[in-house]
């Protein structure tokens, strides 16, 4: 279960929302939109990071259910956000230790300029449709997640570029990929944004057909019962929850000091080799 830490804000005895989202749009009032919505979030008590770029918005919060739904609502009342998906889970204790809104170059680091989803975007497949398309022989399906995440949990039969950073899915590109020899590529990352200008990314080098889960590995495991599920293992994520399985309910991994997840029984860390006291939220010793 998450612990919480000092300075923490915290409500006894309730049930936080927690809501992933993000949308590529056009945003030219970065610091004006900032101001607004750090002042809503501290109203509503929310916890959490908001990144708002020229290219978009992409967020992570957690708060009372009331508090997320206003801060939402808020955000679909602008044209801009209208019809914003959010990826929701439930947790017993607050996730994120504060309130935080920031501008950056770029929601996503990636620095491809032509990576442009509003330009060219991937084909959407819906988490209820991706089954039958990653079955198909004549599909490669690629993971573009790091090293730490996939090591954790991935679909069966998908390819892991090995990368530490999504950057770094560039050069794996560059090195391993060619439109004639792979015509159909079916990606996933953990909410869609990562796959999403991945796919951009791909397109705009001359890969046409390029297929992206649409809300992620999250939107999967909330919507496909597990008997059903071509998923293994759990979802890391970004947070004191580690790692979620399907429900997106926590799968009880806790944190290495080197940042890789670790389970109970595993003895050592995967990566640094680490012995594993204990497992829970956080950073283990």
């Amino acid at each position: 279960m998450f612990g919480v830490a000092a300075g923490t804000k915290r409500v006894d005895a309730m049930i936080f929302t927690v809501s992933a989202f993000y949308k590529f749009v056009r945003v030219e009032d970065c610091e004006s939109l900032q101001a607004d919505l750090l002042a809503l979030g501290e109203r509503e008590g929310l916890c959490g990071t908001i990144l708002v770029a020229p290219e978009g918005i992409n967020a992570t919060i957690a708060g009372r259910d009331a508090g997320v739904r206003a801060l939402l609502a808020h955000l679909r009342a602008d044209q801009r956000f209208a019809g914003l998906l959010s990826k929701e889970s439930v947790a017993d204790k607050q996730p994120f230790q504060r309130w935080k809104v920031k501008v950056k170059p770029e929601i996503l680091t990636f620095g491809a300029p032509e990576a442009d989803p509003t330009v060219r975007a991937g084909i959407y497949v819906r988490a209820q449709d991706w089954n039958d398309l990653i079955a198909r022989e004549d599909v490669l399906l690629i993971d573009t997640r790091n090293d730490y995440e996939v090591s954790v949990g991935t679909f069966r039969g998908a390819v892991d570029p090995k990368t530490r950073s999504f950057t770094d899915f560039k050069s794996y590109v560059a090195q391993n990929l060619e439109p004639e020899k792979h015509p159909k590529i079916a990606m996933f990352c953990t909410g869609g944004i990562r796959c999403e200008k991945a796919s951009a990314y791909l397109r705009a080098h001359g890969f046409d057909e390029v297929y992206h889960l649409e809300g992620g590995i999250l939107k999967y495991l909330e919507d496909v019962p597990a008997e059903q599920s071509l998923w293994d293992g759990a979802c890391f994520v970004f947070d004191e929850r580690v790692a979620v399985g399907h429900g997106v309910i926590p799968s009880g991994h806790g944190r290495c000091r080197c940042g890789w997840a670790v389970v109970a029984g595993a003895g050592a860390c995967p990566s640094c080799g680490a012995a594993v006291t204990s497992v829970g939220s956080g950073r283990q010793p």
